[in-house]
């Protein structure tokens, strides 16, 4: 493993080495120009490598997992439809396969780190980025915003049911953000408002 100790390094790179994930960086690289096929969004490449270093800790523990089998893992560990009875089995099935999930999920990178990693670290550019990742930068706040509410919820629900104080079967958190238009009365999700770039007005 390679490091300067000059100037601070990018979290991808140091993640790249420090889970030997070779030439991940190259198909990173060329999956955001579009250079192996249809291009691919910086959130889908954080997921895409998120994917490879779960994948990689996994081997690492000697865990045997059959195709699209830590795919599965990831999502169950991400996703947050995935209700927290489900989430806690998956992370209990890789700790006791000698998993250290939440190292690997503390590893696990944002949109923003891969774009830094491709253009501060690569060199690589792409023309149209001003005008998509401005959306997908707003975006990723209000996710994070979702999550964090998500995850308070589930938090207080797991403890107040732990300590006899609440009763509830297996079940998820649903937190939604909606958009109203006051003058074409439209009402939309923020994320299909965004994806869709307007309302109804004319």
């Amino acid at each position: 493993m390679s490091s300067d100790s000059s100037e601070p390094r990018s979290k991808v790179a140091r993640l790249i080495d420090a889970y030997d994930l070779g030439p991940i960086g190259t198909d990173l690289e060329n999956a955001w120009l579009g250079e192996a096929g249809e291009r691919q969004s910086l959130r889908d490449l954080a997921d895409r490598f998120n994917r490879a270093l779960l994948l990689a800790a996994i081997r690492e523990a000697g865990m045997d997992v059959v195709d699209g089998e830590a795919r599965n893992y990831y999502r169950l560990l991400t996703d947050e439809s995935v209700s927290a009875g489900r989430r806690v089995e998956a992370r209990n099935r890789l700790d006791g396969a000698g998993v250290d999930v939440d190292a690997v999920v503390e590893d696990f990178v944002t949109y923003q780190a891969i774009r830094h990693y491709l253009t501060e670290v690569r060199g690589a550019s792409y023309e149209r980025e001003s005008d998509t990742e401005g959306v997908e930068r707003e975006r990723s706040v209000i996710d994070r915003l979702q999550s964090r509410v998500e995850r308070v919820v589930r938090d207080t629900v797991d403890r107040l049911r732990t300590a006899g104080r609440l009763t509830v079967g297996d079940y998820r958190v649903l937190v939604s953000v909606d958009v109203l238009c006051q003058d074409c009365g439209g009402q939309y999700a923020v994320g299909e408002l965004l994806d869709r770039g307007h309302c109804d007005c004319d």
